[in-house]
């Protein structure tokens, strides 16, 4: 058993330990109910739920939560185009989402997947101090689709 400061109380019989915790008008809780003699602790509960949420709460606020932006290309995609969309990825990559990147082929375009692999090909390259990538250029359907992390900050 362990008492209200966190001191060493020793082994007790349960009726006498909840007599303790009945005149301190704290309660007892079960900390390691599995060990052998089970450990109980003298505390007020209510004040450590509530200690305990709130430490619970800080630790989602400071957490950074990662989104998934999409920029589409297409795979006969002009140069002005391609840059304004560049510009695209660049922003959301410096503000710390992943960005998925993706050749959509319509109609014939399909039978000329490489043309898509050297766009996407091309993203990687100009946005590479930037980001890292996350999946390499994959077909699936009628598009390809490659995701870009950004990188690690010290």
């Amino acid at each position: 058993m362990i008492g209200v400061d966190g001191e060493q109380i020793g082994i007790k019989p349960f009726r006498e330990a909840l007599q303790m915790a009945m005149d301190a008008n704290l309660d007892l809780v079960a900390v390691a109910p599995q060990a052998k003699p089970p450990v109980c602790r003298i505390m007020d509960y209510g004040k450590f739920r509530y200690e305990s949420q709130k430490r619970e709460k800080e630790a989602r606020k400071n957490q950074k939560i990662v989104k998934v932006k999409e920029v589409n290309f297409s795979a006969t995609i002009e140069e002005h185009d391609f840059q304004t969309k560049m510009r695209s990825v660049l922003k959301f990559l410096k503000e710390g989402d992943k960005v998925k990147c993706s050749v959509r082929f319509r109609g014939r375009e399909i039978t000329h997947a490489d043309i898509g692999k050297r766009v996407l090909d091309r993203v990687a390259a100009e946005a590479g101090e930037f980001c890292t990538i996350e999946r390499q250029p994959k077909l699936e359907g009628r598009s390809m689709i490659m995701i870009l992390a950004p990188k690690e900050t010290k």
